[in-house]
């Protein structure tokens, strides 16, 4: 019912959707709200360069954040040289993936640590820029609860991992990728990039 009646309701008065809800009388207490938002258990990305920080945005501070500390100003460094996503900081033996991708024609993809960075996903020279005694590719190794107690002095990226505890993620590490992730701990992560925007507190929440 919530699928196929309540939520294309929803969606439709309030977002001009599309589709259009299953067989019903009526929707009552419409006016009570002024959004719904869907959360499924659908993967928040299908590659290993996909995970929680980055999902949440929070990864976007955290970058910012290294390109401030005093090595990385010595060197020029910006936030895109700590980006797996981008040339200059990255490893380009694994593209920043960390893993190396082996296809098998009639079996699912196998990934397979890089060997030229470990694994890191990042080359020497951003690997010693550190923070506290540890690099990004070692924050990327810290559970949501770690990071909380290095970065508490940093509200830009302590309330995004604050948001990831309150759901039962706290145990996550930062940069687990996607395709280890459960469909339940996708869908708290989507819950958590939900609950980080502006509440009105007219939002309807759907899981």
């Amino acid at each position: 019912l919530v699928n196929d009646i309540l939520y294309p309701a929803l969606a439709r008065h309030y977002h001009a959707a599309t589709k259009g809800p299953g067989r019903h009388r009526s929707v009552t207490g419409i006016a009570q709200l002024d959004k719904v938002i869907n959360i499924t258990q659908r993967p928040i990305g299908r590659t290993p360069r996909s995970n929680p920080v980055t999902y949440v945005k929070v990864f976007d501070e955290i970058r910012r954040f290294f390109a401030q500390l005093p090595e990385s100003r010595v060197h020029g460094f910006k936030p895109g040289r700590f980006s797996f996503n981008v040339k200059g900081g990255r490893c380009e033996g694994c593209e920043g993936d960390g893993v190396r991708k082996i296809e098998m024609h009639f079996l699912p993809d196998v990934y397979v640590r890089c060997e030229e960075c470990d694994g890191k996903r990042f080359n020497e020279a951003t690997l010693r820029v550190l923070y506290k005694g540890r690099s990004i590719a070692d924050v990327l190794e810290l559970t949501v609860h770690e990071a909380q107690d290095l970065f508490s002095a940093h509200p830009k990226i302590a309330r995004p991992l604050e948001l990831l505890a309150r759901v039962g993620l706290e145990y996550l590490h930062l940069g687990q990728p996607s395709p280890t992730l459960s469909g339940g701990e996708a869908q708290r992560i989507k819950l958590a990039r939900e609950l980080a925007k502006r509440a009105t507190g007219r939002t309807l929440y759907i899981l």
